[in-house]
């Protein structure tokens, strides 16, 4: 095994110095964040944001508050679709809704919702199974301008196709067009998909529980975790679930290693659909 370069090593110290400095003054904590993944972007705000070292890009974070948003920019960045692995979708259509519709009232969480996508997809698959006037959705990120911009409902028109094939794949009742406006190369989805949506501020690293949910979709979010952290998320999800409530994750996680592991039970195990025991 070949040793790291003393000029890596020095990288690794800037980094963690720069995780703490983040962590101490703004209160973001991506201290047990999967070092290659997190090494990986800062690598790039680094060179994007013009900095010839970390510890440099550590001194504007400190004394620039307008740094902030822009490395934020850079650490929660995930590329995401709507209906993003159609067979997911479908599997809450049809397996998960017959569940839900048993309950008079629903509440629905996007854990990490970037720019709304997944949020946009939750809220049209439950408008077409006549779920949504009784659904109060979630949708929380770290990044207030993802937030934003997942408020705003607004993508850009390149990007349709593919949302409508997805949604197609996924088992839609209608026509995506049906929910939105195109104009200037962009889309703009109906306002009255957010009429039922919360969106707010959350970590999974650092905040707690804050509702009782009846599904939890928290997807390719925390393959960034290290297994610590993963098992901080997976706690928090499994006290934030009502009895016999749902938990969706991303393609490539799993439950399987995870502490938690026996408060849930597999649901529909190909798509990371997976079932709070009832204890």
């Amino acid at each position: 095994m070949t040793a790291p370069h003393p000029s890596e090593k020095i990288e690794d110290i800037e980094i963690r110095l720069l995780l703490e400095a983040l962590f101490l003054k703004y209160h973001y904590d991506f201290r047990n964040y999967a070092m290659a993944s997190i090494k990986r972007r800062l690598k790039q705000a680094r060179e994007q944001l013009g900095f010839a070292t970390f510890s440099a890009l550590q001194e504007s974070l400190l004394h620039d508050p307008a740094m902030l948003p822009r490395l934020l920019g850079f650490l929660t960045v995930q590329v995401s679709e709507m209906f993003r692995d159609p067979t997911y979708f479908k599997a809450i259509r049809e397996k998960v809704v017959p569940h839900l519709r048993t309950y008079p009232s629903l509440k629905v969480w996007i854990a990490g919702c970037s720019g709304g996508e997944e949020l946009y997809s939750l809220a049209i698959l439950f408008r077409e199974e006549g779920l949504e006037d009784r659904t109060l959705f979630y949708a929380t990120d770290i990044n207030q301008d993802a937030l934003n911009a997942a408020e705003s409902g607004i993508f850009s028109l390149d990007r349709v196709p593919l949302f409508t094939e997805n949604h197609r794949r996924s088992g839609g009742l209608s026509s995506l067009s049906d929910y939105y406006q195109a104009a200037y190369g962009r889309v703009s989805f109906d306002k009255s998909l957010r009429r039922n949506v919360v969106f707010s501020d959350h970590s999974l690293v650092t905040d707690a529980v804050f509702g009782e949910m009846h599904l939890i979709s928290c997807r390719n979010v925390m393959i960034y975790f290290d297994r610590d952290l993963q098992d901080r998320a997976l706690g928090l999800f499994k006290d934030s679930l009502a009895r016999k409530g749902f938990l969706g994750l991303g393609a490539k996680e799993s439950l399987r290693f995870s502490r938690h592991a026996g408060a849930f039970a597999d649901f529909v195990r190909e798509d990371r659909i997976y079932q709070r025991r009832d204890e």
